[in-house]
């Protein structure tokens, strides 16, 4: 096991062997094995968005076990996605690749200012199709957000027990919330933190912007003069936020992009200490030999050295 592998994990000193190994495993697998950082397929669009949103661009991804090749193919540190994908796919696949299993998932059919998300997998459900981990959303800044916390730390706590690793989706959302403080650097840092202190082994977070949301939160980041000017420097604050980085941050691809734009992505993300990235929508929604070659680059600039 590499150095770097062995240094993340004793930020974990509370964990017991099962859930180490299994955290071990993430960090062992796929083109960036033992260098500390992930690249990770995340398949949770079609509950989230519809099928026809999420796969027409590119059919064959209708075929839950289309994302399994994909992720092994790809050389993907793990591929996470709910319940019914996943037993589409576990057995055909065991061993293949890491899985990490969406324990909550919310739709759109109806538009609510403050979402909330269902519980549609259990621990049980990651134990039984062996899973290294479980995954689940938090919304802060909606008014169903302590639910979702307390929801949160029982299944981490379960989870941990059994011997898996947790992942937290940590997304802004609410009827407080401007569509832009969703992205806002203070308001990302913040749901950062959330998700470290709820026991998250690691944290996705989108990519924040320079916007300030919080009038109390902007006093304090022109008075200490915190640098955000940079996406390079935003990633570092968010890092650091999870409690000076020890705690795993990767980064969300977010809608379909060009390939460009996510290098540069990427490159901010590496340089400015991130863990990875998390890419969805960038992935199953090019062809197959298209997002294999995107994902294989990627895991080049995260192996290598950040960029001065």
């Amino acid at each position: 096991m590499s150095q770097r592998v062995q240094e993340i994990l004793s930020w974990y000193g509370s964990d017991n062997p099962g859930t180490l190994t299994n955290l071990a495993r993430l960090l062992n697998h796929g083109h960036l094995a033992g260098t500390g950082k992930l690249i990770i397929l995340p398949v949770d669009q079609g509950f989230e968005h519809g099928p026809a949103r999420s796969f027409a661009v590119n059919p064959p991804a209708y075929d839950p076990r289309y994302h399994f090749r994909l992720a092994i193919d790809a050389g993907c540190n793990a591929y996470a996605a709910p319940l019914g994908f996943m037993e589409a796919g576990a057995r055909e696949f065991a061993g293949q690749v890491p899985l990490i299993l969406k324990l909550n998932s919310h739709d759109v059919t109806l538009d609510e200012g403050d979402p909330t998300q269902a519980l549609t997998g259990h621990v049980d459900d990651a134990v039984r199709l062996g899973c290294a981990a479980i995954g689940f959303t938090i919304y802060p800044g909606s008014e169903q957000r302590f639910e979702m916390y307390g929801q949160l730390r029982n299944l981490a706590h379960e989870a941990k027990r059994r011997g898996l690793a947790v992942v937290v989706w940590s997304y802004p959302r609410g009827s407080v919330l401007k569509k832009e403080d969703e992205t806002a650097i203070d308001i990302c840092a913040y749901a950062a933190h959330i998700a470290a202190q709820l026991g998250a082994h690691i944290i996705k977070v989108k990519l924040p912007t320079a916007h300030i949301a919080q009038d109390a939160a902007r006093k304090v980041y022109e008075a200490q003069k915190v640098p955000i000017t940079t996406l390079t420097e935003r990633v570092a604050h968010v890092v650091q936020s999870t409690f000076s980085g020890r705690r795993i941050v990767i980064f969300s691809g977010g809608a379909f992009d060009s390939e460009e734009t996510l290098l540069h992505d990427v490159q901010a993300i590496h340089a400015g200490g991130g863990f990875g990235s998390i890419m969805g929508r960038n992935t199953f929604q090019r062809p197959h030999d298209d997002a294999v070659r995107m994902i294989g680059r990627f895991a080049k600039i995260y192996a290598g050295p950040p960029a001065k």
